[in-house]
């Protein structure tokens, strides 16, 4: 973020990646909300995009490339934001992103610490995006949770952090993507003095994604983020293995996860279920114990 004047700031961020899904187009459309919905964990608004392309020409058909631009600019226009230009480079391996500009007022800004006491946890997306890749990658998951998985990594957070700031008193927010719910959630009161209590049976995760982990489709970012953040972690036996994996598993374009007053969280709640944000959920609370630390129960 940079401060312009006393009532207007920039925000600026930057994300590419590899391909998760097999449709040019589709790819497009999850790289561009990935990269936005950064702006949006903020409580920005995006305004203008560039392209950010690392493609084989030598190996891959130039209509390939066209298809993942199509699918970007198609999210770009349902965000309202003006692509400006961009940068491509010859590489081996297929990358796509955006680096965006956004505004913000200077004294709005959503960080991801500040939650306080009492406060009320909702997050707005199915958990297991990661998981359901890994199995994509090998054939293995169903056409009905391949198009589940599609169409939340190709939902804007949009409406949801307009909802959000409407409410004017969000304490913390993020966004969940590479290093999963629970490093995210860690990272919220990493060095703080309160605790988050999770209570996993409420966290939304989509259908079919137990049997996806029991049987071992589990990428190597779940147990990358498992190692870094289970000394922050302590897991209550209510919780199953599999659902405690999940709440690990790194996430594309995943939801936004914050805190606000208790009587707050319900009322917005509803009004995310009315416009359609059926997966929101409170899934825990801010805590005086255990300064620092997560306990999922």
């Amino acid at each position: 973020m940079y401060k312009l004047s006393a009532d207007l700031a920039l925000v600026q961020t930057l994300d590419f990646f590899t391909p998760i899904v097999d449709d040019p187009f589709t790819f497009g459309q999850i790289a561009v909300t990935n990269a936005l919905n950064d702006v949006y964990a903020m409580g920005g608004k995006p305004l203008t995009a560039m392209n950010i392309v690392c493609f084989p020409i030598k190996t891959m058909d130039i209509s390939v490339l066209r298809e993942i631009l199509r699918g970007g600019l198609d999210k770009m226009r349902e965000a309202e934001v003006l692509l400006i230009g961009g940068h491509s480079v010859e590489d081996n391996e297929l990358k796509y992103g955006l680096s965006v500009t956004g505004l913000i007022h200077p004294d709005k800004v959503l960080f991801n610490h500040g939650a306080k006491i009492g406060d009320s946890l909702i997050l707005t997306k199915a958990l297991g995006t990661g998981i359901i890749s890994t199995a994509i990658k090998v054939g293995e998951a169903s056409p009905e949770l391949m198009a589940k998985a599609t169409s939340c990594m190709t939902q804007l957070n949009k409406k949801t952090s307009e909802l959000m700031i409407a409410t004017g008193n969000v304490h913390a927010c993020t966004d969940i993507t590479g290093f999963g719910f629970l490093g995210h959630a860690g990272e919220m009161v990493e060095g703080s003095d309160v605790g988050l209590r999770i209570n996993s049976a409420a966290v939304p995760v989509f259908e079919g994604v137990r049997q996806l982990v029991e049987t071992g489709f589990v990428p190597g970012g779940l147990y990358r983020n498992k190692d870094f953040r289970i000394k922050q972690v302590q897991k209550e036996k209510t919780c199953p293995d599999w659902l405690f994996d999940i709440l690990f598993d790194p996430q594309t374009a995943g939801g936004l996860f914050f805190s606000l007053p208790q009587k707050q969280a319900n009322v917005l709640l509803k009004k995310m279920h009315d416009e359609g944000i059926s997966d929101a959920a409170i899934v825990g609370e801010v805590v005086a114990e255990h300064a620092g630390k997560i306990v999922v129960i």
